[in-house]
């Protein structure tokens, strides 16, 4: 993998760039659509490329583990090829998905022992075997094993908690480090920096995975729950440590308005379930702020979803058709709305790019921000 600064904000720390990877170039700042088990919710790969403009896509390997598993992803000739999308993915490690099992999960120094929230049947992760099930998925980019400290959580679990990660981001560079690709392209591997809300934390855990020199780094563990400026004020403080020359990914994140600031900061790449979950429940974002298509005042509003939309879908539908959809509980509904919120999410990260190179980014950014807070 490859990436290269084309542009950096003067006012912020926002820079614009591209990733390389063996299944085309991505431009960054990036937000990646979550395709959770290899596809969008309702939403058709061809959409993806062609209306949305989606550039990279997320897996999660917990749950391409456990289902089709990795013997029907090995014999397809792996994830892009199962799945039909010939662009970069990248995989998430699984655990965060561990992490929010709970009660169902045993954590111990040598990895995580669960039951399947399907079947019920016992598995274990380890930093080597989810290196191994990434390699065999096949995504370009790879994530580290690590817990997502949960929050709130005192300061003494916060430290054993990187202490553990810390341990298993070892582990798991020497077995990325003595295996090879298993379909003959290259694979990239992310350490994540975890620690909390500690500032020494964060900072030892940035410290730490830095000496690895992989080709990008990921800031997990925030978007958990804690109050947003703690957010910023964590993810500052690792953009200032993590090396300036690598893509910085923020997992998790978030609002349109998380997107802006966090590039602001120096974040390079994104995931969130927010577009497409908070779709599915009616709720649309746009540049001039949020709509709840439930809400009565749409019924008889024959105006588009979105003006200034950017996919099919915003233009060919009124707002008063989209809301009978969701009230008479139809299935378009949920796709229209996943389409749309993704189209904007993508739209707004290719605005901010165009911003930081043309050298107001952050003028541009305050302002959208605002705009984005509004209930319409």
């Amino acid at each position: 993998m490859e990436f290269k600064l084309t542009a950096l904000s003067q006012d912020c720390k926002a820079r614009a760039g591209v990733i390389k990877t063996a299944h085309g170039e991505i431009e960054t700042p990036i937000f990646m659509p979550v395709g959770t088990v290899g596809s969008v919710k309702g939403v058709d790969v061809n959409v993806l490329k062609n209306e949305i403009q989606a550039q990279i896509i997320l897996g999660n390997t917990y749950h391409l583990y456990l289902r089709p598993g990795l013997d029907i992803i090995q014999k397809a000739g792996g994830i892009q090829r199962f799945n039909s999308w010939n662009k970069p993915m990248l995989t998430d490690s699984g655990g965060f998905q561990v992490y929010s099992l709970g009660k169902i999960r045993k954590l111990t120094e040598d990895g995580c022992t669960f039951r399947s929230h399907i079947d019920g049947s016992l598995h274990k992760f380890t930093p080597e075997n989810v290196i191994d099930t990434q390699r065999i998925i096949g995504a370009d980019i790879m994530m580290a094993f690590d817990e997502c400290t949960p929050y709130p959580c005192d300061y003494k679990y916060a430290k054993n908690s990187l202490r553990i990660t810390s341990q298993w981001l070892k582990r798991c560079v020497n077995r990325f480090t003595e295996t090879e690709p298993v379909y003959g392209y290259s694979q990239s591997l992310f350490p994540i920096v975890q620690g909390s809300v500690y500032d020494d934390l964060r900072k030892q855990a940035c410290e730490n995975v830095i000496q690895y020199d992989m080709d990008g780094f990921a800031l997990g563990g925030l978007s958990v729950g804690e109050p947003t400026e703690r957010m910023y004020e964590i993810t500052d403080l690792c953009t200032e440590i993590l090396p300036k020359e690598k893509p910085r990914y923020l997992m998790g994140v978030g609002t349109p308005q998380n997107l802006l600031e966090c590039i602001a900061l120096g974040i390079d790449m994104f995931d969130c379930v927010m577009p497409t979950r908070n779709g599915r429940n009616a709720m649309l974002f746009t540049s001039e702020g949020t709509i709840n298509m439930r809400n009565k005042k749409w019924a008889d509003d024959f105006s588009p979803i979105d003006e200034n939309g950017t996919t099919s879908v915003d233009h060919i539908y009124t707002k008063a058709y989209l809301r009978h959809l969701f009230v008479s509980q139809e299935l378009l509904a949920l796709e229209i709305a996943s389409i749309h919120n993704l189209g904007f999410y993508l739209w707004l990260v290719k605005e901010a790019r165009k911003h930081i190179i043309a050298g107001d980014f952050y003028i541009w950014k305050s302002a959208m921000v605002e705009k984005l807070g509004r209930r319409l």
